[in-house]
């Protein structure tokens, strides 16, 4: 009878645990905010002083911005770029931007950045560090963020620029009839929409 009870007894409890265990999850999803970034309507761009006008934008990419909590600064921002997509406007730009001298986009198809620490630096700004990867080199790179659209982002605009020495990342030729600058400022211009979850805390 005593070893029925026991077996009873640990039925229950492991059943409990299981439940626990699937319900956790669940919970803990409903208490974070859950973001959306609409490729559609924002945009990267960048631009290099050049004795030649060199500005582009990249057609391709995803990001993702991502919460555990409602904490402001707890976010993880992931950015993916098809470096073969870059465009300047100029075939002949494109095609030298594509090539082994600049991203050698046969061998490093990819542009990558994804955040590892995020210090709010005021009401509505944001220092977002991270590693930033090119041509299969990856550096820690900062990147300045400004959010509009009110508290929280039910839906607001993430306004962000970076700027990194392409020498660092292998790329130390020029364009031909062009004096580039080692200097690249990048712009990610993102409109966010929370379609889920609550608000996010932002200190005061």
């Amino acid at each position: 009878m005593k070893r029925e009870r026991l077996t009873l007894s640990s039925m229950r409890l492991t059943t409990l645990c299981v439940l626990a265990s699937a319900l956790l999850p669940s919970l803990s999803r409903a208490q974070a905010p859950v973001f959306v970034i609409s490729t559609e309507e924002s945009s990267l761009t960048f631009y290099v002083k050049a004795n030649v006008s060199l500005t582009g934008k990249f057609d391709q990419w995803d990001a993702t911005l991502t919460y555990p909590s409602t904490d402001a600064t707890a976010g993880v921002l992931a950015i993916k770029i098809p470096a073969d997509s870059v465009n300047t406007g100029s075939g002949m730009k494109n095609g030298k931007l594509k090539d082994k001298d600049f991203f050698d986009v046969k061998e490093y198809p990819v542009i990558t950045f994804v955040s590892k620490k995020v210090v709010q630096t005021g009401p509505n700004t944001f220092e977002v560090q991270g590693d930033f990867t090119i041509r299969g080199v990856s550096k820690p790179q900062s990147l300045s963020l400004t959010l509009s659209g009110g508290k929280g982002l039910g839906s607001g605009e993430i306004k962000g620029t970076m700027a990194f020495d392409r020498k660092d990342y292998g790329m130390t030729h020029n364009i031909p009839l062009m004096k580039v600058a080692d200097r690249v400022e990048v712009t990610a211009d993102l409109k966010v929409k929370r379609v889920s979850g609550p608000p996010l805390v932002f200190k005061e």
